[in-house]
Order: structure tokens, then sequence, then C-alpha cells
């Protein structure tokens, strides 16, 4: 390769890359300087290179310390023959004699190559970092690109990046084709050894999250606020939220005129179903509404460190606590306590009238 060529290709690389040919050309000195040390076993001492993109140059130099006594001939010269070379050398002087090294082998260039891809990775990795790195929990549209047995990648930023979606960030039941435009959470900005890795989920509760402050201005003012989000992913969402201003509904806010906001949601979410929870500070009373869309008649706090049973009418046991415990366990995690969901009948035979337990739904409800 002629040098006329070798400062062609790094034009083509910072173009193509956009990365600064400065910066390749830092790490092809190293690379030149490993290849010539190889070519030669390393026996020629210290070796610099100096490089002139402008005039495609490309020179080495061995460098050797002046001393009195040479005890290391590769990297050291004596005062008296370093003076033949120049008379004003003297000790403690580098001396650079010129190297012409004949061509390189097919070793010395592999070498080279090596450390190029090398920076080239490293320079890109850290690209990546400096531009997801303040994007952790946002939202942003990708390009599915590819498909294997368990991950989907995709395309995120400017093309340059790509996102790991792996099997538990994947929706149950939700098909992805390559070039599929799709909605992605940025999980986490993972730096590694080759390079660095963009996890993005479309599991996650922030995706929720965030489609919502999307679609409802209120949220992205800060006039509604969401507390809470609970999600089995695919099957339903619980979603607590709360308003700051007395005036605003926030669940009308929410579902938005005639279920547009909402239904634009679940239509990104592919039909999965979304409870919107109104939060209270009362933490028996966001228990029953927890619990939604099941009608809970009461609340009671039991011995124990946040733990309550609710008490719902026997035809709606099943609606409480949902399919496999589906509603009741999200409800679990939305509200951060233990539910032991009952029904009136079986309340009844705790000790609890049909009276008392109606009782109590006045005082916690």
């Amino acid at each position: 390769m002629t040098n006329k060529i070798f400062f062609a290709a790094l034009e083509d690389l910072e173009k193509e890359k956009g990365i600064p040919k400065e910066i390749f050309i830092e790490a092809l000195e190293n690379a030149l300087i490993s290849a010539c040390k190889k070519q030669y076993s390393e026996s020629i001492g210290t070796v610099e290179i100096k490089m002139n993109p402008d005039k495609d140059a490309i020179e080495f130099y061995t460098v050797k310390t002046v001393v009195e006594a040479v005890e290391d001939e590769d990297n050291e010269i004596t005062l008296e023959d370093a003076q033949k070379i120049k008379k004003s050398y003297k000790l403690g002087d580098k001396v650079m004699e010129k190297l012409v090294p004949k061509d390189f082998s097919r070793i010395a260039a592999q070498t080279a190559k090596q450390v190029i891809l090398q920076k080239l990775h490293e320079t890109e990795r850290d690209r990546a970092m400096n531009e997801f790195a303040d994007k952790e929990g946002e939202l942003i549209v990708g390009v599915v690109r590819k498909i294997d047995a368990k991950n989907v990648y995709v395309e995120i930023g400017k093309g340059q990046v790509e996102g790991l979606m792996m099997p538990g960030d994947q929706v149950p039941g939700e098909k992805y084709a390559v070039n599929d435009r799709i909605k992605v959470f940025v999980k986490r900005v993972k730096s590694g050894y080759r390079s660095a890795q963009v996890l993005v989920s479309r599991s996650a509760p922030g995706l929720v999250k965030k489609l919502f402050e999307e679609e409802v201005p209120e949220i992205k003012q800060g006039t509604v606020v969401i507390k809470e989000i609970s999600r089995e992913a695919g099957a339903r969402t619980k979603i607590a939220i709360y308003s700051e201003d007395e005036r605003v509904d926030a669940i009308g806010a929410c579902v938005g005129n005639k279920g547009a906001r909402v239904n634009a949601i679940v239509e990104e979410l592919k039909g999965e179903k979304i409870d919107i929870i109104p939060w209270s500070e009362n933490p028996l009373e966001f228990i029953a509404k927890s619990l939604s869309p099941a009608k809970v008649i009461s609340v009671t706090q039991l011995e124990g460190e946040k733990m309550a049973m609710a008490v719902v009418p026997d035809d709606k046991l099943s609606l409480a606590i949902g399919k496999d415990g589906q509603n009741a366990r999200l409800a679990v995690r939305l509200t951060g306590w233990k539910i032991d969901v009952k029904s009136q009948s079986a309340a009844a035979k705790l000790g609890l009238t049909v009276e008392e337990v109606q009782e109590d739904a006045e005082i916690n409800q």
C-alpha cells in the first residue's frame, strides 16, 4: 500500500464514520510502530513515526539516548558515536536516525490493521456512550434491523448505533419483523471492552410512562403526575395518577375525549389493557382503587407491615383476583402492600357480618 492510498483511506474513513482523521492518525502511528517492531523482531529498540498527511509522508526513525557507557545497544549510543553523526550532541540527548523499512510483511500489516480496527471500535463505542448516556429512561423510535433466535437488534439514533432488545425486554405475543419501526425504552447504556451496548425494551413499565407523557399534555406539563406503575407486558398495566390542580380531572386527562388518548397508547401496546387508578395518600383507599375493575366493599389493615384485607362482593372475587391472580398481583406491586382478597361471604365466616363489612367500607373508602 502506497502512502497516498494510505492517507486516501483515512479520508474515506473520516467521511464514512464521521470521525476526525487525527484520531486515526494517532492510532496508525501506534499501529505502524507495532508492525515495524514485529518485522524486525523488536531488535531495533525505540521507534518513532512522523506522519504528514498533507504530503502523504510517513517517516520512521530509530531513537537512542546518548550515554557514557552503553548497556542497551538497541536504545543507547555513546557520546563519541553520537558526535560522529552530529557534533552538537551531548549526554542525555535523543539521537534520531531515519529508518527505511523494507516492504512490510503480511504479519506486520495485519498487526497494523488490528490496532486500527480496535481504535475504530473504541471510538464508535465512545461516541455511542456520549450520544446515549443522557438518554437512559427515554423513549425513542428505532428500526428493526436483525432478529436472531433470541434477540432483536434495533437501529437507533442517527443509524450508527444498535440497540439490543433481549428476550426479557420483548413483549410476549408481540411479533417483530425486519424494517419495522417501533418505539423502544432506553433501559441502560452499557460500556463493554469491544463496544457500547444500548439496552432497549418494549416490556419495561417506563415505556408506558413515556407513552402517557407523549399523549397527555397535562402529564408533560406536570399538572397530572404519574405516581406508580405496575405492568405485565402484553397483558395488563396499572398506572396510578394524581392531579396537582383540583380543577384538573386526572382520569379525564389521561382518557381523553372519547378515549382518544388512552386508546392511542393501547394501540401502540398492541391491545394491552390499561387500568388508570386515582392515587390516594390514604393507603387503604388506594388499595381499594388498585383492584379495579372490581368493586371493593372494604379494606382493613391487618397486623404486620403493610398488610391489608380487601373484601369484594362474591360475584366479583374472580374479577378482583384476575386470571392466574394477575389483577391482585399488579395491585400489590402498585401499592407496595400485601393484599388478601376475600369474598363477602368468606369475610363473614371470619366473624365479620355484612353490616360490619359495609361499615368498614364507609370508614375506609
